[in-house]
């Protein structure tokens, strides 16, 4: 009976217990490297996208868009960009604290 019974407990068997347990740590650990990349590779809704560009003769120029309002801005001035973005972020602070004090 002694035999009987070894050659039913097999050492290479894991428990449903250790395999739940090995499942359920590398789907978290899979799950936290995926929001440090999604951190990483997507940019922040509220950040306004700044890039610049080069046209089809050459010259460079700087584009901005706001994924907030969808609202887009291209100059040749780097200037010209950073008072776009100084408006947009005051009418959107603006905005954001008089809402509903009508």
């Amino acid at each position: 009976m002694q035999d009987d019974i070894r050659c039913l407990q097999s050492k290479g068997i894991e428990t449903p217990t250790k395999i739940i347990f090995r499942h359920k740590f590398v789907q978290e650990f899979i799950q936290r490297i995926w929001q440090k990349i999604a951190k990483i590779v997507l940019p922040d809704p509220n950040e306004i996208q700044v890039n610049q560009k080069v046209d089809r003769h050459g010259n460079k120029y700087w584009q901005a868009y706001d994924r907030a309002t969808g609202q887009s801005f291209a100059s040749g001035s780097e200037v010209d960009i950073r008072m776009w973005i100084e408006q947009t972020y005051r009418y959107q602070t603006y905005d954001s604290t008089h809402s509903g004090n009508w």
